[in-house]
């Protein structure tokens, strides 16, 4: 099943470095769009998105039941600021965000613990990509 994305969504996920056995983390994930194309790019690997609105989850949930069945996608409703991986989860190798003002820049008091919550979940190789650039800037994660 194709997942349909807007151009720039499209764009976004074209531009991201997906391997097919990585651990993604979408922070910000809305209905769920970009997590399903992700998804739909991972044969051993997982994405987790997550949300800090109910609403969101629950639309991603009910859009994505191919792809959460598969093993590939599960969602979460928790803020950045307030992640933490689950007992037994892998730290993740990629992590993406699109329009999270905590990590543009929108909502500055919550960069740093946004920051400090992503690099406590990630591998040292880990990567973290934001909207913003041509078409995604990367920003450093900082010590670990």
């Amino acid at each position: 099943m194709t997942t349909h994305l807007s151009p720039r969504l499209a764009a976004i996920v074209a531009a991201l470095p997906i391997q097919p056995h990585i651990r993604v983390l979408e922070i910000g994930c809305g209905p769920g769009a970009a997590a399903r194309a992700v998804a739909d790019q991972l044969t051993t690997g997982h994405i987790l998105a997550i949300d800090r609105s109910s609403a969101a989850i629950n639309q991603l949930k009910a859009r994505s039941h191919e792809q959460i069945t598969s093993g590939r996608l599960s969602a979460r409703q928790v803020a950045i600021e307030d992640f933490t991986l689950a007992e037994g989860d892998e730290p993740f190798d990629l992590v993406f965000a699109v329009r999270v003002g905590a990590l543009d820049g929108r909502h500055p008091k919550a960069h740093r613990a946004s920051l400090e919550r992503i690099a406590a979940a990630t591998y040292p190789h880990a990567r973290l990509f934001i909207d913003g650039g041509q078409p995604l800037q990367e920003l450093p994660i900082g010590p670990r």
